[in-house]
């Protein structure tokens, strides 16, 4: 499955046309309708990006915007404000909010969808840059290092790049399809069985040195790491 993109849009026919189009191109999609819904979503479902509409009844799509990078769990999503505003002064103030690029109404499909694909990629090559913590795990994508309360965990790239994704995305459940175009990707015949042999592994790494088992089993769906480790 593609990327996840939450659409916050409260007008029917605009949230049709983005998901039809979305849809089309191989993205998953959710949707909320107002702010509140919006910040409930992100925090439950964890998208890859937002699409965000500055107009939206109560909280405004920048103070959306304001709260989901003042939230630690979310500050790393992408976001792309919709909106009919195309002042330069208005564009920039949603991009200094923390939007990572700006569409104006009215608007082409593909353009949208163009401008989802360069921030996607944007957002994956910054976190190359970066490193992630959670829980008492430290991963220096960088340095391709990864370290658990201190101590170095010695991990073959399948093993890391499957950490990264469960990490990135703190309490999203992904099934073992995901997981497979997500770390060995699409284009690659694995076996789903695989996924499962990988997350042992992963395991007994983790946990060699004592403390908590961070990956969680969802029967039926797959796994996730817990949202509040």
């Amino acid at each position: 499955m593609g990327a996840r993109i939450l659409i916050v849009e409260d007008e029917p026919a605009q949230v049709e046309l983005l998901e039809y189009n979305l849809k089309a191109s191989g993205f998953e999609t959710d949707v909320a309708m107002d702010g509140e819904e919006a910040l409930l979503r992100i925090r439950e479902s964890n998208p890859d990006l937002v699409i965000l509409d500055w107009m939206l009844p109560g909280l405004s799509g920048v103070e959306v915007c304001r709260r989901i990078r003042a939230d630690k769990s979310t500050r790393r999503v992408p976001i792309i404000l919709l909106t009919a505003r195309g002042e330069e002064q208005d564009r920039l103030r949603g991009l200094d909010t923390g939007a990572d690029d700006y569409v104006v109404k009215p608007y082409s499909p593909s353009e949208v969808i163009a401008r989802v694909r360069a921030v996607l990629r944007r957002a994956g090559t910054a976190l190359d840059e970066e490193v992630i913590e959670w829980a008492d795990i430290e991963m220096d994508l960088g340095a391709h290092k990864v370290t658990r309360g201190g101590k170095n965990l010695h991990l073959s790239p399948i093993e890391f790049k499957l950490l990264r994704t469960l990490i990135e995305r703190p309490g999203r459940v992904y099934s073992r399809e995901q997981l497979l175009d997500q770390v060995w990707g699409q284009d690659i015949n694995v076996e789903v069985r695989t996924v499962d042999v990988h997350v042992r592994r992963l395991r007994k790494v983790l946990n060699e040195n004592g403390g908590d088992d961070l990956i969680r089993t969802v029967r039926g769906e797959g796994y996730a790491v817990e949202k509040n480790a």
